[in-house]
């Protein structure tokens, strides 16, 4: 199957579950795949690129042209420098540290909170007990625009899903302000994940296959 197949496939799935394709956008997770992985993506229309790696992304940005670039994975303190202005968006905001380090180099620069609402120890992301009182902080320090969450490792995933809305939808009323984007959902529950209200998916081996070895 080749790239623009599978995602025909992808916005199908997407359409089955109650979700509209043209405003749920999708992060092609290019992690372990080559620069010419990410023009053929580019080509079929799958400009949105996410990396979980800074030193990776970097590489492929110097790379490949004619993508935005996001940065899912766990940001360490010591990677900051090299992230914060060249990404278009920083999804994994998971501690007042992190923030306060972005905001020293880039205060303008777009940002979602990662919350852990799988529950596991194993997941990165700030605990949901502890999630609006670092949302407010973050708020106040960058370009807040919304809330991102891994799924449960196994088991039916709609209600952390639905426990990520509900933090969104609350934070929305007491900052005052839309923080549109729900970042939820990968390859193996991005239909639950459209059911909740995602509106952002990030989806690798669904529409590349699996991961080089």
């Amino acid at each position: 199957m080749t790239i623009e197949e599978n995602l025909r496939t992808v916005r199908q799935r997407i359409e089955r579950a109650g979700g509209n394709p043209s405003e749920i956008k999708i992060v092609a997770v290019t992690k372990g795949f080559g620069p010419e992985v990410c023009r053929q993506a580019i080509a079929t229309g799958l400009k949105t690129l996410g990396e979980n790696r800074v030193q990776e992304a970097l590489q492929k940005m110097d790379a490949v042209d004619g993508a935005e670039w996001h940065l899912l994975g766990h940001l360490q303190t010591n990677k900051v420098r090299h992230a914060a202005g060249r990404f278009t968006l920083i999804q994994s905001v998971d501690s007042s540290r992190i923030a306060e380090a972005i905001a020293a180099i880039d205060a303008a620069q777009p940002v979602l909170v990662e919350v852990n609402v799988a529950h596991e120890t194993q997941k990165t992301g700030v605990d949901p007990t502890r999630a609006a009182s670092m949302i407010d902080e973050v708020a106040e320090m960058l370009d807040l625009r919304g809330l991102m969450a891994m799924g449960p490792t196994s088991g039916d995933p709609t209600t952390a899903f639905t426990e990520l809305r509900t933090l969104r939808d609350d934070a929305e009323q007491r900052l005052g302000k839309a923080l549109p984007i729900l970042s939820m959902g990968m390859s193996g529950d991005f239909e639950a994940a459209v059911k909740a209200g995602s509106t952002m998916l990030r989806l690798g081996e669904a529409l590349f296959g699996p991961r080089p070895a």
